[in-house]
């Protein structure tokens, strides 16, 4: 279930409850017809009642034996099936005394269940069919079963103060249902959305810690293995040996960036506190393009503030600039030829979108991206440099770090019939700026 929004198909009435309820209704209005009929010898057609009794036992069988119990019904399914229910238990209140029959109260029923499981105007529809009913039954209607030797007479008056009773009890459990069960629906809501946002917060908890003890099992390896490289770079001589000379430099090289990495892994939460911190626009996008510029892929970069708005001063922040890093890097290894950064910024927002034109997001899981541990790599892209699966950890963290800076990420594909993936990162100017200005009134 997405966080911010809830479940629709949880809010549809299950058939296997209404079964249920329609079984309970058929037991007790066999038993009243029985009971009025054998046990208190009044007159009525009994018959007549068990045939509508009968077909309402048939179409719950149809329903139980041509559906599984746990099938949701369409909004338009279980209104059908509601309004029968009003027909069926009408046509019983017809022949046993209409709306003087004291069990006339249970067409409130259909209404409350729609209430509770169906859009307000599909509810509204139901209580002016339950009215409609109940006005005829407050003009037509077969004699309430009563003794023989004793007249009962219902005035016009009285009976129209129970047709009055029935709307106002239909409007008044109506609206109060309906209030109950979308106060429900928000709680169930706002919970899931909780125990997602407490499950990414668990993954990243575990990824720092992850990350701290990488930190510290590589950093004594990489201290010994630039140690060798610096000796064995004076032992070869200059005259001999000039490809090993090569390739001991590039070692040294990356087992030094090696250390760079580990270092910004360190200080991703630090804070830092100089006028040095302080970035613009330009030195963001350098800071996150230039380690990425040797990769035989093309870098479009372009910078533009809407209707002259000035650009943003930026306080460095390590998440923030790991997680465009991550972004950027990953849309030069899907991409065949061109990465193309777009920023521009308004007085209220600042964008940033990286695009590629490599084959795009896989549409299965496009939703899905961003989060942790997914299975298989998160597009149907291949890295140039690895055919391996991922677990979509790089996305998830860089999202995340993102998020916590205060944007918002949004992911999809570019329309047909180009191709390629795009990722746009929002965030409200204030966002950044403010620690930017807090940390130039702490320097001065």
């Amino acid at each position: 279930m997405r966080p911010d929004v809830y479940d629709e198909d949880s809010r549809r009435l299950r058939v296997g409850t209404l079964i249920f309820l329609r079984w309970i209704a058929i037991l007790g209005q066999s038993m009243a017809c029985l009971f009025v009929y054998f046990f208190l010898d009044f007159d009525f057609p009994v018959g007549l009642c068990f045939v509508f009794i009968v077909a309402s036992a048939t179409l719950n069988f149809g329903l139980r034996y041509g559906t599984s119990g746990t099938f949701r019904l369409s909004d338009l399914e279980a209104v059908v099936l509601l309004c029968y229910d009003l027909v069926q238990l009408s046509f019983l209140l017809y022949l046993t005394g209409g709306v003087t029959n004291p069990f006339v109260m249970l067409l409130l029923a259909p209404v409350t269940i729609s209430a509770v499981s169906l859009p307000r105007n599909l509810t509204l529809f139901l209580g002016i069919v339950m009215l409609s009913a109940a006005t005829f039954l407050c003009m037509e209607y077969e004699p309430l079963p009563w003794r023989e030797n004793e007249a009962l007479k219902f005035p016009l008056l009285y009976r129209a103060s129970i047709w009055a009773s029935l709307a106002l009890s239909a409007a008044f459990i109506a609206l109060y249902a309906a209030r109950v069960s979308d106060e429900s629906r928000l709680l169930a809501t706002a919970l899931a959305a909780t125990e997602l946002v407490l499950e990414r917060e668990q993954h990243l908890s575990q990824l720092d810690g992850l990350a701290a003890a990488a930190a510290h099992e590589l950093g004594t390896p990489l201290a010994t293995i630039t140690l060798i490289i610096r000796e064995l770079q004076k032992g070869v001589e200059k005259s001999s040996a000039e490809s090993l000379k090569d390739d001991l430099a590039l070692l040294g090289q990356e087992a030094a960036r090696c250390r760079e990495i580990l270092g910004k892994l360190a200080s991703l939460g630090a804070d830092q506190g100089t006028m040095m911190n302080v970035l613009s626009i330009d030195t963001l996008l350098a800071e996150v393009v230039d380690p990425q510029r040797e990769f035989g892929v093309k870098l479009e970069i372009s910078k533009r503030g809407i209707n002259n708005v000035a650009p943003p001063a930026l306080a460095r922040n390590p998440g923030l600039l790991y997680g465009l890093g991550n972004l950027v890097e990953n849309a030069i290894d899907f991409a065949q030829s061109r990465v193309r950064i777009d920023a521009w910024w308004t007085r209220d927002l600042v964008t940033i979108c990286i695009e590629d034109d490599g084959p795009g997001f896989s549409s299965a899981i496009l939703d899905k991206l961003g989060d942790p541990y997914l299975r298989g790599r998160p597009t149907e892209r291949r890295t140039k440099n690895d055919s391996q699966s991922g677990l979509g950890l790089g996305l998830f963290i860089a999202k995340t770090l993102l998020e916590r800076s205060g944007a918002t990420v949004e992911t999809y594909n570019v329309s047909p019939p180009r191709t390629g993936a795009v990722v746009k990162v929002t965030w409200p100017r204030a966002a950044l700026e403010i620690p930017a200005a807090k940390l130039i009134a702490s320097e001065t």
